[in-house]
């Protein structure tokens, strides 16, 4: 946790990596009141459908996702390095790499449940 009013320098490969998949990695930046997770998809790898309270930007660096989103997944989005996708709080999606991809989220507020032992478990589940 970031303490309020100092500012802190992080290094991505000095953060510790969690493996959420055999085909994704995640390391997490939180501070005061939002949080940035930086997500290594290989291809083919997916992210099941799930929803939370928080807003999200997901910016891919490289790569490409093919999202669905909206109560039926009927909505869908393919976002590709050089873009954004805004989610808002709520909003069910879920994510399928179509290539080797880097993302990074932003959510407000932090996302408590990646906090909590087995918060990320939705990444398991097919």
């Amino acid at each position: 946790m970031t303490r309020k009013n100092a500012a802190t320098h992080h290094v991505w490969s000095e953060l510790h990596t969690k493996i959420l998949d055999p085909k994704i990695t995640q390391e997490i930046i939180q501070g005061n009141d939002m949080m940035l997770s930086r997500l290594t998809l290989k291809a083919g790898a997916q992210v099941s459908r799930h929803a939370h309270p928080n807003e999200q930007f997901t910016c891919i660096l490289e790569g490409a996702l093919e999202f669905r989103m909206g109560q039926d997944l009927e909505h869908s989005a393919t976002v590709r390095a050089g873009e954004v996708l805004h989610i808002p709080a709520n909003v069910p999606h879920c994510a399928f790499a179509l290539e080797d991809t880097i993302d990074l989220d932003i959510f407000t507020p932090p996302r408590e449940d990646w906090l909590q032992p087995g918060g990320e478990d939705y990444f398991r589940k097919r």
